[in-house]
């Protein structure tokens, strides 16, 4: 019986993953897409390490399909801040309630995102670096992650059972 809730468990954020793959194509700036939505959505239903998983490679399939253009070590730094970011969000919803995961997510992969990745791009010299980055990426990053959290949300709202890891 374990046996088969892993593998139910692994098909599932298969399924997740795969359609990060196709929110990844759908872009709001560069590489920020609508590939958190299905992460979001595994850390809520299927628990907070599920989220991460999918969370950080949903990013790592955006920076793909957007030629890496803050180069493969910011992305892995970015997808790494996602899985963290996902991770806390599905803890807070499991502990507090929904409409806090929701503000969680848009404070965390938004204004925090942008500020960490501020002396991130400056460590690594990147042409577009530092504050004029956090200029170019807050608006984006903050709408693109609402509207990734607000859907993974409303679809939790369809499934029977919802967030309770089952």
């Amino acid at each position: 019986m374990r046996q088969h809730i892993r593998v139910r468990l692994l098909c599932q954020c298969g399924i997740l993953i795969a359609l990060s793959a196709i929110g990844s194509l759908v872009k709001f700036q560069g590489s920020i897409a609508l590939d958190s939505a299905p992460g979001y959505f595994a850390a809520l239903y299927l628990g907070p390490e599920a989220g991460a998983l999918v969370g950080g490679l949903g990013h790592m399939l955006t920076a793909i399909t957007s030629g890496f253009p803050l180069t493969v070590v910011m992305h892995m730094i970015v997808a790494l801040q996602m899985g963290i970011f996902v991770y806390l969000v599905g803890l807070i919803y499991r502990r507090i309630n929904g409409l806090a995961a929701i503000v969680a997510a848009v404070i965390l992969n938004g204004p925090v995102a942008a500020l960490i990745n501020v002396p991130i791009s400056e460590l690594l010299g990147l042409p577009l670096k530092g504050w004029p980055l956090f200029s170019m990426m807050i608006i984006p990053l903050t709408v693109a992650s609402a509207v990734n959290i607000a859907l993974a949300y409303l679809v939790l709202k369809v499934f029977p059972n919802q967030g309770d890891g089952q």
